[in-house]
């Protein structure tokens, strides 16, 4: 395998360390009963949250990097950002969000930004291409990496993110839901917001 530090670090930080943020961040929400104060919307935004920053995830791992993937990047980063301000609007009337959830956000938040500036430093040439610069042209080919990345580091990737995000925010909306009686919304919530 490549001995790129930046490489090094995309896999073995920035990928540990939004897992850990992430499963920490559900700890949080249980902690704050988000069962029957937020409810189920909540967590149906935390699975947004998650689908938007593990579609980028994905295609990291298994696609060659060009304009294209790049680009899908970024977009999704903003997206991210959208949904987290959806998200934040509706919690923070409902249930208390502490400051050491608050301070996990920072983490699910910057880890993204700090994956697409790593990927983006990685295929400078194709970076600049999106925008018009450089001497490559930009490339919108959807295309496996060669070489691929270590079939034990996917496979490892795609468990943990399966253990510690798919699974444990399931689970949280399924609370949800049965805390509610399959209502999305617990009766006692009133924010402007829903």
């Amino acid at each position: 395998m490549e001995q790129d530090p930046t490489l090094l670090v995309l896999m073995y930080f920035v990928v540990p360390v939004w897992l850990m943020a992430g499963f920490a961040d559900w700890l949080c929400h249980r902690a704050t009963n988000i069962a029957t104060t937020s409810g189920a919307k909540e967590s149906v935004l935390h699975l947004m949250l998650f689908a938007e920053v593990a579609g980028p995830f994905l295609a990291a791992l298994l696609l060659d990097i060009n304009a294209l993937v790049l680009a899908f990047m970024i977009v999704m980063f903003f997206v991210h950002e959208a949904t987290t301000l959806w998200d934040l609007s509706y919690a923070v009337n409902l249930r208390e969000i502490t400051p050491i959830e608050q301070h996990v956000h920072s983490y699910l938040e910057m880890m993204p930004l700090m994956g697409v500036l790593l990927v983006a430093a990685r295929h400078w040439p194709q970076f600049l291409a999106l925008f018009g610069f450089g001497d490559e042209a930009p490339r919108f080919d959807i295309a496996l990496k060669a070489p691929p990345l270590p079939l034990a580091y996917i496979v490892s990737a795609l468990v943990a993110a399966l253990l510690f995000a798919v699974l444990p925010y399931t689970e949280e909306l399924w609370r949800g839901l049965r805390a509610n009686n399959g209502r999305f919304v617990p009766r006692a919530a009133k924010s402007p917001a829903q």
